[in-house]
C-alpha cells in the first residue's frame, strides 16, 4: 500500500483533516456532514418542542372544556337556587332576579375567558433563537462581494 496514494483518495472524498479549514470558499471541508447533522439536530429539536406544543394545547383545551362546563353548571345552580330565595325573601318578582343572575355570571365567564386566553407562551421559543444562530453562521461562512472599481 503506497501511503501517498491512501492520502491522496481521503483527500478526494473531503476526509483529508487538513481540508476542514478551505480557505477557497469559507466553508469547511466537511460541510456536508456538518450541514446534515445541523438539520437532523434542528429536526429532533422541533420534534421535542412540538411534542410540549402538543402537550399544552392539550391541557389548555382541557382547562377550557372544565372552565365552560363549571361555568355552566354554577350559572344553572345559582340561577335556580338563587331566584327562588331571593324572590322569597326581598319579594321582588323573578323574572327580575333571573336577568341580573344571568349578567353576572356571564361577566364573570367573560372574565375568565380572557384570563385563559392572555397567557399563551410562545411556540418554539428555542428552535427559534437556535435558527438565528444559523442564520448569522451562514452570513458569516458567505465570502464578500468583490467590487469592479
Amino acid at each position: 500500500m503506497n501511503p501517498a496514494s491512501d492520502n491522496k483518495t481521503a483527500s478526494s472524498r473531503g476526509d483529508d483533516p487538513g481540508r476542514q479549514g478551505n480557505s477557497d470558499s469559507g466553508f469547511p471541508g466537511n460541510w456536508r456532514q456538518t450541514l446534515l447533522a445541523l438539520i437532523s439536530s434542528r429536526v429532533a429539536l422541533i420534534a421535542i418542542e412540538s411534542k410540549e406544543a402538543a402537550k399544552n394545547v392539550a391541557r389548555r383545551a382541557i382547562l377550557l372544556m372544565a372552565l365552560a362546563f363549571c361555568t355552566l353548571f354554577a350559572w344553572a345552580l345559582l340561577i335556580a337556587g338563587g331566584i327562588a330565595c331571593l324572590a322569597r325573601i326581598a319579594g321582588w318578582p323573578w323574572p327580575l332576579i333571573a336577568i341580573a343572575c344571568a349578567i353576572l355570571h356571564l361577566a364573570g365567564a367573560f372574565a375568565l375567558a380572557k384570563v385563559a386566553r392572555s397567557k399563551i407562551p410562545t411556540a418554539f421559543p428555542v428552535t427559534r433563537a437556535e435558527f438565528l444562530k444559523d442564520r448569522e453562521w451562514i452570513e458569516t461562512l458567505q465570502p464578500t462581494k468583490k467590487s469592479n472599481d
